[in-house]
């Protein structure tokens, strides 16, 4: 059975970080849900709509492998403050499984307190959670069972390093070459 991902999106999300990173995931053939935190239809910091497969409120920690937070400062700003979000990625740490964030998104985990050691995030944000782990000079960061990134340039290279985690290091390179992502 392939692994499963949970996406919640908040209004405000960063679209170029959730779209490149979900649809990197779903090449290498991870399941993908896309939670609304809003509802089943969640506007982007740009403009662009999202439909959810489902409502965050649906979403256990048990079903999945993995959580995956895109960035944008309005999304992130919910995703630190629902209950529900914080509630999960809680308990997604308790049961050590894999999560990841991106841009600004590394804040929702720090407020949950699963974010410890070293880790990157978009620049200025480290001011938010702390300068003492901060890496700024990596596209992504991996720390025990905790993956973060830069940002909207860098979602690609974060959808592989997920990929590389959960499936391993042949899907990854054949998805990376025919993604000509050899900046990664």
């Amino acid at each position: 059975m392939g692994k499963k991902i949970v996406v919640p999106l908040a209004k405000g999300f960063e679209e170029l970080e959730a779209v490149a990173v979900i649809d990197v995931m779903r090449r290498a053939g991870l399941e993908v849900v896309i939670a609304g935190v809003d509802g089943e239809y969640v506007e982007g910091a740009h403009g662009i709509v999202l439909q959810s497969d489902v409502k965050i409120e649906s979403v256990v920690a048990d079903d999945f492998d993995m959580i995956v937070l895109p960035g944008g400062l309005d999304g992130t700003e919910i995703l630190a403050k629902d209950t529900r979000v914080q509630n999960l990625i809680k308990a997604m740490g308790e049961k050590n499984k894999m999560m990841g964030a991106i841009c600004a998104a590394p804040v929702a985990l720090h407020k949950a307190g699963v974010l410890e050691g070293r880790y990157t995030c978009y620049p200025s944000i480290e001011e938010q959670i702390g300068v003492e782990n901060y890496v700024a000079d990596e596209k992504v960061v991996i720390h025990s069972n905790v993956i973060t990134s830069r940002g909207p340039g860098t979602a690609i290279c974060f959808g592989l390093a997920i990929v590389k985690e959960l499936c391993g290091v042949e899907v990854y390179t054949q998805l990376k070459e025919g993604l000509l992502a050899n900046y990664c």
